[in-house]
């Protein structure tokens, strides 16, 4: 494989998503590149930066892809556009980095350009949202939540949480507010909360909307479900941003959230758990954004000759109100 850090291009590329303009063109390598180095190049296709998870998620592979532990990473923040991150790919091909690690914006349109990764022998390893490819060999492992148990933990908190209350043969209301329609994410945890909902024949999901896991859109969906329904228990955002802008629209509304009305959210970042301790949200469920380490250990077994298994999910846990506070400190993120 080959270590050459290709500077001139990799700052021209990071140049032109700073400046926003979400548009990569091809260009030259550069004639002259700097000598070889033992730094294994990584190049990373994010998202974007549309919730505190996500930030938590970019810094993990900032801080693990370091020189100092041996690589060198290419960033580049997708901005929530598959155009975006499709040419992303093109270029990484194009600078002949060692690895590709992609977070996919949704699920599906990946088929073309993971071929040609894969035709250019660069292994890809796909992070947080799943692909859904016809040939599963163009990548070679994902790391991420499981999504779809999380949407069951959710609902096994709120059945746990309406027996202490004594509510547990209440009919119960529930609006939903989904992530990005698409997203791995958003599949699992509205497949999992769907299929719980259907052993409880007393909870009634009366609106269900996405907000796309960004706050202020989730306010503004909160506010119409608040304006259009008298009568709502429980809203499940399927991330914290969401959440806490629903919480701003029902304090808006003269709502008492936490309280009037139970709030479900996942991720479990530092301000979830601050939120849960203030009383404005009852339960996160968490989604590891941590990944990282498990990408960086992954490509390590590759570079040995090693083997890695095709499906690694990182350790999720469920926080509320009763352990937010004793478990803050000990919380990375």
């Amino acid at each position: 494989m080959k270590r050459i850090c290709k500077v001139g291009l990799i700052f021209w590329l990071q140049i032109c998503f700073l400046a926003g303009c979400g548009v990569l063109k091809p260009t030259e390598i550069p004639a002259e590149p700097e000598a070889e180095n033992d730094l294994i190049v990584v190049g990373y296709a994010q998202v974007g930066s549309e919730s505190d998870w996500r930030l938590a998620n970019t810094e993990s592979f900032r801080s693990t892809f370091t020189e100092e532990n041996g690589f060198e990473l290419i960033f580049i923040d997708g901005q929530q556009k598959i155009e975006n991150q499709v040419k992303a790919l093109r270029n990484f091909i194009q600078l002949e980095v060692d690895y590709i690690v992609l977070a996919p914006v949704v699920e599906t349109g990946w088929d073309n350009v993971l071929s040609e990764v894969k035709a250019a022998n660069i292994p890809l390893i796909v992070s947080d949202r799943l692909v859904d490819v016809a040939d599963d060999s163009l990548y070679v492992a994902w790391v991420g939540g499981d999504f779809h148990k999380e949407g069951e933990n959710a609902i096994d908190w709120l059945n746990t949480y309406l027996e202490k209350q004594g509510r547990a043969d209440e009919e119960i209301n529930i609006v939903e507010l989904q992530g990005t329609l698409g997203a791995s994410a958003e599949i699992g945890r509205t497949q999992g909360i769907a299929r719980k909902l259907t052993e409880k024949p007393n909870y009634h999901l009366i609106a269900i909307e996405s907000a796309d896991f960004i706050q202020s859109k989730a306010r503004e969906v909160m506010s119409s479900f608040l304006q259009t329904y008298d009568d709502i228990d429980v809203v499940i955002a399927q991330n914290d941003n969401m959440a806490f802008g629903a919480i701003e629209a029902m304090k808006a509304a003269g709502k008492v959230p936490g309280k009037e009305i139970i709030v479900i959210s996942f991720d479990a970042v530092r301000a979830a758990f601050e939120a849960m301790i203030a009383g404005d949200l009852n339960v996160s469920v968490e989604c590891n954004p941590l990944h990282g380490p498990r990408v960086a250990e992954i490509i390590q077994k590759l570079e040995a000759g090693g083997t890695v298994e095709k499906i690694q999910y990182v350790p999720e846990e469920v926080f509320d109100q009763e352990n937010a506070a004793e478990r803050l400190p000990t919380r990375s993120y």
